[in-house]
């Protein structure tokens, strides 16, 4: 990651400081932003953590921990804590980072930086308050006509302006850095990764105005709201707001891969096309959301999830080439030679950056990517929607995916913008794993129950007390188990993670002006002291030999790995569909 050049800037010398790691200058406006928000996402995890503990022992069967009205309550905090504040108060943070910080800039109207991040955090609160006062049962879709007490929906509303706001002063440092001549030539890719985030989100947002506000209107009995044209609308926001995530995700790991081996870029054009698919097409994955509505008809469905929903999957397909490509590209030019997969081996897997980084790519990949366009078909949808396999999926890109790349980056953050040591950084080293490995058993166990016909939301499956009975396989209730555990194992993670952090920023060691390996070994991730993005030897390489494909055989078996995988599982899916629908 080579640091744009700083130029001239209206701004006075002290409102910024020069990080003595990457020799980008800090507004000092863009850090204190940026430790709010993440202070703030933070705490909206703790609180989606408990909840998550809750509901999970609930959906256990043999444990089935809560009653019918305090799970669907704890399901809702679990849901707008984990989806829309943690991760857009993170993605907050991620915004002024790749502007003001990766730029060299100031960050434009940082005084409408504080009422946005006012706006966000009152308009949370309202929600919150909401939930936890049983005024708000009605999960995170809050489907008309569920209806919540007013506050619910006007928090939405204010969470959501003031996530514009941000989204505007993006914008807005962009043009204040150009014009001040900043940094030279294009913007760094991360930062161009961040703008297809800024410019989804505003899409999204857009759809959350269109529908929350007359839903508050009808909240207060002033209009009324189609539940059909709820639904339509609604996932506009609902779903397209994890394509935010997947944008600020991506972009974290080309920063991941920079910072912890000095991964290169293998081709900026390829992956910038990558991101403008993003904006193009993602948006229309919504629709899989619907294909089981009887309000849409067949073209509509199908042109959606397939024709144009396959280039948002062309698009996540490049990222998953070139960000391990880069990295192993990056690997080999620094003498990293030896064999197919000696790169690999070599590789810093005791930098908790880095693991997180692999382990977000791989999961998000293989398990996430998968199962996502495998569910979007709209005939395997038909039997997949409603059971856990679901849930399990976007655990796997969301949870298994942003939240564990999140989690990455912040262990750099916090010497790099904090300017502390980590604290407990030997349990930072393994928290990626343990977090990691508990949310693939997680997935996996529900996934396989979602398979045997476990329901999606259902409180209880077995539907005690109704006039009917339901019988799942055996194997039903041992993947529940398998999923609890490791559901469980992931909250052990996820508590590592809270205790390092919180600790490293409220009570963490100070960084200090020295710098070197002696002084900070064992205290930060190793990319911090070794700076493997500041030079690029090559003595060892002779890359005009071997062509840019032939330096990276290990990422080319990868690729054919995942294909494999790939096109096993969808096929199985349409197997598990014919033996469903069988005719004659």
């Amino acid at each position: 990651m080579s640091a744009p050049m700083a130029g001239t800037t209206t701004a006075p010398a002290a409102a910024f400081r020069v990080c003595p790691t990457t020799g980008l200058k800090v507004h000092r406006d863009a850090e204190a932003l940026i430790k709010a928000n993440a202070v703030v996402a933070t705490v909206a995890l703790l609180i989606g953590g408990f909840a998550a503990i809750l509901v999970l022992l609930t959906r256990w069967q043999a444990v089935h921990l809560l009653s019918d009205v305090m799970f669907y309550r704890w399901l809702t905090i679990h849901g707008m804590n984990m989806l829309i504040f943690f991760i857009l108060f993170f993605e907050m943070a991620v915004l002024y980072f790749a502007s003001a910080v990766l730029l060299n800039s100031r960050v434009a109207g940082p005084k409408w930086g504080w009422v946005a991040f006012g706006l966000m955090v009152g308009g949370a609160g309202m929600v919150e308050w909401t939930m936890f006062t049983g005024q708000a049962d009605v999960l995170f879709t809050s489907y008309v006509p569920l209806r919540a007490h007013p506050a619910f929906y006007l928090g939405v509303i204010l969470f959501a302006v003031g996530a514009i706001i941000v989204t505007t002063i993006f914008f807005a440092t962009m043009v204040v850095a150009k014009r001040e001549a900043t940094y030279t030539g294009s913007v760094p890719l991360v930062t161009f990764g961040a703008l297809t985030a800024a410019i989804i989100a505003a899409i999204t947002l857009t759809h959350g105005a269109a529908i929350y506000i007359p839903t508050f209107l009808w909240s207060i009995g002033l209009m009324s709201v189609d539940p059909q044209v709820y639904r339509l609308v609604w996932w506009g926001l609902g779903h397209s707001s994890q394509q935010i995530n997947v944008a600020a995700m991506v972009s974290i790991w080309y920063l991941l891969g920079a910072l912890t081996v000095g991964a290169v870029v293998v081709n900026e054009k390829i992956s910038r096309t990558a991101f403008v698919l993003y904006i193009a097409f993602i948006s229309m994955a919504s629709a899989h959301h619907l294909l089981v509505d009887p309000g849409f008809g067949p073209t509509w469905k199908i042109v959606n999830t397939s024709y144009f929903m396959y280039m948002a999957v062309l698009a996540s397909m490049l990222h998953g080439f070139t960000v391990p490509a880069g990295i192993e590209l990056g690997m080999r030019l620094r003498g990293f030679t030896e064999g197919i997969f000696g790169w690999l081996r070599r590789a810093p897997w005791g930098d908790p950056g880095f693991s997180a980084l692999c382990l977000s790519v791989v999961v998000f990949g293989f398990v996430g990517g998968i199962t996502g366009v495998t569910f979007g078909t709209e005939q395997i949808n038909i039997v997949a929607h409603n059971t856990l396999r679901i849930p399990a999926h976007f655990h796997a890109t969301v949870v298994s995916g942003t939240a564990l790349a999140f989690m990455g980056i912040t262990y750099y953050v916090i010497p790099l913008i904090f300017q502390k040591k980590v604290s407990f950084y030997g349990l930072a080293r393994w928290q990626p794993y343990v977090f990691s490995i508990g949310m693939l058993v997680f997935v996996l166990g529900f996934m396989f129950a979602g398979t045997f016909g476990v329901p999606r939301r259902h409180y209880d499956i077995t539907f005690a007390g109704a006039p009917f009975t339901v019988e799942y396989s055996p194997a039903a209730n041992l993947m529940l188990a398998i999923g609890a555990i490791g559901g469980l194992v992931a909250a052990v993670g996820g508590g590592m993670y809270i205790l390092v952090t919180v600790w490293s920023v409220f009570f963490g060691k100070p960084l200090g002006a020295d710098c070197t390996d002696v002084a900070l070994a064992g205290t930060v991730p190793p990319g911090i002291y070794k700076r493997p993005f500041t030079e690029l030897p090559t003595e060892d390489v002779e890359l005009e030999e071997h062509g840019t494909l032939g330096m990276m055989p290990g990422t080319m078996i990868l690729v054919a790995i995942f294909f494999v995988a790939f096109v096993v599982y969808y096929f199985a899916n349409w197997n598990l569909l014919s033996r469903l629908w069988q005719i004659g």
